[in-house]
Formats: C-alpha cells, structure tokens, sequence
C-alpha cells in the first residue's frame, strides 16, 4: 500500500471513512488542511490521506499518472492503468476500517480528483459520495452510477484545470440521471482553500442524496416529486 498520513482515527468503530488523495507533484501532507477541517465536522470518520505510489520525474512529489505528453486519448489509458492500485488502497481502508461502500467518501484534488472520479465511471462505484476539485474525467460516463453522490468543485480562476470541464460534465451527468452537484467558485484557483473548503463541507453537511429521496417518494406518495436544494 502507498505510504498514508492518518489524520484522525475514532477511539471505537469508525462510521465513516474519508480518503484524501492529491494532486500532482504533491504528496499526503499536502491534503492534510483539509483532512483536519473535515475531522473536526465528522468525529467518528476515519479520516486518511494517500500519497500516490508514483514518484514525479526529477523526484518532485508523486503522481497518479505521468502527464509528459497526456492528450486527451493516452489520458485515458494512463488513468486506466492507475486505478486498479487506487481502488486497492480504498478498499485497504475499507477493511482496515471495517466501513462499507455507503460509508466512505472519497476526496480528490487534481489529478486526485480525475482518479476519484474515474473510480465511479462506468463499474460500481467504491464509495457512497465522491468529491472531486479541480478535477475532471479523463472520458465522461456512458451512465450514472446508483448509490454515489458526486461533488464537484472548480474555481473559476484555475488556469490549470478548466472549469469549463466541471459544467461539461455537470451537464452530462444530469442528462444521464446521476446525482451531482456542481459549484464553481469565482475568486479561486486551482487550490484547496478556504472557500473551498466551506463549500464542500457544506454541501457534505446539507445536501440529501437523491436515493434517500427516491426512498421517501416510494415509501410515502404524498411527498412532493422533487428535492430542493
């Protein structure tokens, strides 16, 4: 397994499970921040964050895949070639944990994020909600994945990564049915701040998953049809 940095473990039996993962040529205590916000909101989660087993060309920091000359074709075969030892490291948790899918989020920034995402693409997905900032999918959906919640996150400033990516599959992703929220933050880059961390913690604090609406209207006719967030 990738060397991890545990930032915050439950005395008893962790309820949920919080994977950090970051982003190129960077390493665990890069997402270390943002683990700490999120442990203070949610006490009984196991809260980790995961250095990607690739060191960085010239020893810089690590990487989930190399992007010396990554087009938008080898993109998707680097990634595809990355995610089986990503999925391995969640489900290490998993047991490590003793948490289930519904239980476990998964948080990437980056290139974190494209492999956070790209876990769910298409194949059930490991995690119950997936947040990803500044990221995006190396090739969009054919289908939405039931039981996953995707959080995405972009700032409009970021010259790394374009937003514009974030709407596009935003976009997609409604059409195909998924549940997904989109947040496009206007005064920030291509960072994990402040203001992106108050959006996602509110969106993890506020927002219902579609399914446990679906499971009210079955369960309750007289709900109304639809969730307003």
């Amino acid at each position: 397994m990738p060397h991890s940095l545990v930032i915050a473990r439950p005395e008893g039996p962790a309820q949920q499970l919080v994977l950090l993962f970051h982003g190129f040529g960077a390493d665990e205590r890069d997402m270390q921040p943002l683990g700490l916000r999120l442990a203070g909101e949610f006490a009984q989660a196991c809260v980790v964050s995961v250095r990607s087993p690739q060191a960085c060309a010239g020893g810089r920091g690590y990487q989930w895949f190399a992007v010396q000359g990554v087009d938008e074709h080898n993109r998707v075969e680097r990634v595809a070639e990355a995610l089986p030892d990503f999925l391995d490291t969640v489900r290490h948790w998993q047991r490590e944990t003793g948490t289930t899918v519904a239980q476990t989020a998964l948080v990437g920034f980056s290139q974190g994020g494209i492999m956070a995402l790209e876990s769910t693409r298409d194949r059930d997905a490991p995690a119950g909600r997936v947040v990803s900032i500044g990221g995006r999918f190396a090739r969009l959906p054919r289908r939405a994945t039931a039981g996953t919640t995707l959080h995405l996150l972009h700032g409009k400033r970021d010259a790394v990564m374009p937003y514009g990516l974030t709407i596009e599959a935003a976009e997609h992703l409604v059409r195909l049915g998924a549940d997904v929220t989109a947040d496009v933050l206007p005064f920030v880059g291509h960072e994990v701040g402040d203001a992106v961390t108050d959006c996602l913690l509110q969106r993890l604090r506020t927002y219902v998953p579609l399914r446990v609406w679906r499971e009210a209207l079955a369960s309750d006719p007289g709900t109304p049809d639809s969730p307003c967030h």
